[in-house]
């Protein structure tokens, strides 16, 4: 990168009073050096209106490119198919066809280990089941034999283009019981996402720059990412869900990234995302945006994208 650069994270989550804010991330060549240029909240006794914030913050900073954590397209089920519409398990949508074949491939090499040697596969099944702190979280991925019970469950109930779409099932091949075991949830690109929030998003893609580019991601994938390049510890990713603890975590975790990444945040900054959850989570969207800029992107197959969503994973790994 011969120029300054910028990317920023956004999180859309919460209600429609909740504050949100931006995280502004800017690169130096001449330093070699990103710093964390805007952390900027919006609150509610703002006296313009949120979106139009959101619009003249984007424009000011001559920002192209905007990570946020909210689903950019729709499932594959379409109101023009319904009136031909056989069932969602009939949908002949090439995308839903090449997960459905997948999911069912999977499925049956399972069976083929549990009848080949049902002795072994049931020692492992229960061996993986057995609570253990210290353990590696990437030991086996998920779409990996053997498949865990929850993962094989989700993978009977099956795809409903209605209401998934193709990325959530790479999600769930790469990430389910990681997922599952330290966040205690299934991605689900709807799971949290209201109505309001849908049409609010509607809204503000009709009125921001059209040079603005945006992509999806997803703040708990990206700190499974951090713990595969072993920049944060299973410990901390297990002490974000104690009221207790939450804050050091989160402290700890930015000051990680910050060495690691070669990005600088000022005290105050710091300050507002170790306090505020909303913060922290804008704060790593604009991290996945670094990376993506600095050619640092988990690959995901064509069909995982086909809908256009812009979805990326960062790999902590590779750098650019």
């Amino acid at each position: 990168m011969n120029s300054i650069q910028n990317v920023a994270g956004m999180s859309l989550g919460g209600g429609r009073r909740e504050n949100f804010f931006f995280s502004l991330l800017e690169y130096y060549p001449d330093k070699k050096r990103w710093f964390l240029k805007s952390l900027h909240q919006v609150k509610d006794e703002e006296i313009r209106d949120r979106d139009e914030i959101i619009t003249s913050w984007v424009e000011t900073y001559g920002l192209k490119q905007l990570v946020v954590d909210f689903p950019l397209s729709r499932p594959p089920c379409e109101e023009s198919c319904l009136p031909n519409c056989k069932s969602s398990k009939e949908c002949p949508r090439s995308s839903v066809v090449a997960v459905r074949n997948e999911m069912d491939r999977l499925l049956k090499e399972d069976a083929h280990f549990h009848q080949s040697n049902p002795k072994k596969y049931e020692q492992e099944r229960v061996s993986s089941q057995e609570v253990d702190y210290s353990k590696n979280l990437l030991k086996k991925n998920t779409d990996e034999h053997m498949l865990s019970r929850s993962f094989k469950r989700k993978l009977r109930k099956g795809f409903t283009p209605y209401w998934h779409r193709p990325i959530d099932f790479w999600v769930w091949k790469n990430y389910y019981d990681q997922l599952l075991e330290v966040f205690k949830i299934s991605y689900e690109s709807f799971g949290n996402v209201s109505v309001m929030l849908l049409a609010r998003l509607n809204y503000l893609l009709r009125h921001l720059p059209k040079d603005l580019t945006m992509y999806e991601s997803n703040t708990n994938i990206c700190l499974i990412e951090l713990y595969r390049a072993r920049v944060v510890s299973k410990s901390l990713l297990l002490q974000l869900f104690d009221l207790d603890l939450a804050s050091l975590a989160r402290e700890q975790i930015v000051k990680n990234i910050e060495r690691q990444m070669e990005i600088f945040i000022y005290d105050n900054d710091l300050e507002t995302i170790i306090k505020n959850t909303q913060a922290f989570e804008s704060f790593l969207l604009s991290v996945v945006g670094q990376k993506m800029l600095m050619n640092g992107l988990r690959e995901i197959p064509i069909w995982g994208n086909s809908d256009g969503g812009n979805f990326i994973v960062p790999s902590f790994h590779v750098q650019g």
